[in-house]
């Protein structure tokens, strides 16, 4: 399955249909702060969150719609959406690090200025593409993502039953 285009395939066309109708199907948000996210909440938005495990399956689209599941608005879910991404981007990157660190026996000193350089600008980036995603959905909901998702989606069935992709 972790190969499988099909899989892609599938999961990019049934995410971008959710996408499509997800603002009808949670229209009655209650949350509109962090402050009032339970840690039930979140534990089931984290189990929502790892069903990105799945190729095709957005991580912060799944941690979204269980965040609206869970009764977050809109803006609310985007924003913890992102929040949750912190961890496991923290332990993505300390594991690559400590196996580069060990592969290689340490960092130079140019290496640690481009990782602090990089981690900066990366940081400055993220925050200025959160603060425009969230006022973006504000405005105009999750439509856009789901007609993409679902062009794609159906692009790729056609190809792979063209034989094109396998």
């Amino acid at each position: 399955m972790l190969d499988s285009a099909l899989t892609v395939a599938i999961t990019m066309l049934a995410g971008g249909i959710i996408l499509l109708f997800i603002d009808n199907m949670f229209k009655r948000p209650i949350v509109d702060s962090e402050e009032k996210i339970s840690f039930g909440k979140a534990f089931v938005i984290g189990i929502w969150q790892c069903i990105a495990m799945i190729p095709g399956v957005s991580r912060s689209a799944a941690s979204i719609i269980g965040g609206m599941q869970q009764r977050l608005t809109r803006s609310e879910a985007a924003e913890f959406s992102f929040f949750l991404a912190v961890p496991t981007m923290l332990a993505a990157t300390g594991y690559k690090l400590l196996k580069y660190y060990t592969e290689r026996g340490g960092f130079t000193s140019g290496e640690y200025t481009q990782l602090a350089v990089g981690n900066i600008v990366a940081f400055i980036v993220a925050m200025i593409a959160i603060k425009f995603f969230i006022s973006f959905l504000k405005k105009y909901g999750f439509r856009v993502w789901g007609i993409y998702r679902t062009i794609v989606g159906t692009m790729l069935l056609i190809l792979i039953w063209k034989g094109i992709i396998n």
